[in-house]
């Protein structure tokens, strides 16, 4: 970054939109294997928020991979700037006073640290879609594990690249057990509780 930069302060602060909005920003982290359901969860939660009247704005994997980061590949040196890239989006969009939901793989644990670190710990829900491999694989909504499998696609999350699972999510979530009004639901009652604080 260039010396010559200089930060400007707006006149608005971050709190000043929030208060305008009614409502406590954070970014709502879904991080999971490919196939887990974090797109699933993510539309739903944003239309149940939408519902309650609260300023949204959700953030999907792929969507960002066509436009934002369509420069990226899926090494991990791309796969780190994609996530620095999201965490940035991310972070200007809570200061607009927004909730946003981020629905990405997210592989790294340094990575996730690194966009909790930019965005903010008070505003950062990380929330682990734990899907297992094996159900994902069974699902591969896109086909993609078979295309990994086959060797078409490399160093793809979960067969041929790792997948480091959070150690101490907010809220973890199993998409198997539970259905997804329960899940949205844990969520909402999460941030609930938050904004009460």
């Amino acid at each position: 970054m260039s010396k010559d930069l200089v930060f400007h302060t707006t006149a608005v602060s971050a709190s000043a939109r929030a208060l305008v909005k009614g409502q406590k920003p954070a970014v709502i982290w879904l991080t999971g294997l490919s196939g887990a359901g974090k797109s699933t969860i993510a539309n739903a939660l944003e239309q149940a928020l939408v519902e309650k009247g609260r300023h949204t704005f959700l953030l999907d994997g792929d969507n960002l991979r066509m436009g934002l980061c369509k420069d990226l590949g899926f090494a991990d040196v791309d796969r780190v700037e994609n996530i620095r890239r999201v965490a940035e989006v991310s972070k200007l969009l809570v200061d607009a006073g927004l909730i946003v939901i981020t629905a990405f793989i997210s592989p790294f644990q340094q990575d996730r640290a690194m966009a909790r670190d930019v965005i903010g710990p008070d505003e950062f829900v990380e929330v682990f879609v734990d899907t297992s491999l094996e159900e994902c694989e069974r699902r591969d909504p896109k086909g993609l594990y078979g295309k990994a499998r086959a060797g078409e696609i490399k160093n793809f999350t979960g067969i041929d690249s790792a997948y480091e699972a959070p150690t101490n999510p907010n809220i973890r979530i199993n998409t198997v057990e539970e259905d997804l009004a329960v899940s949205v639901n844990r969520v909402l009652d999460y941030l609930d509780k938050r904004s009460a604080q």
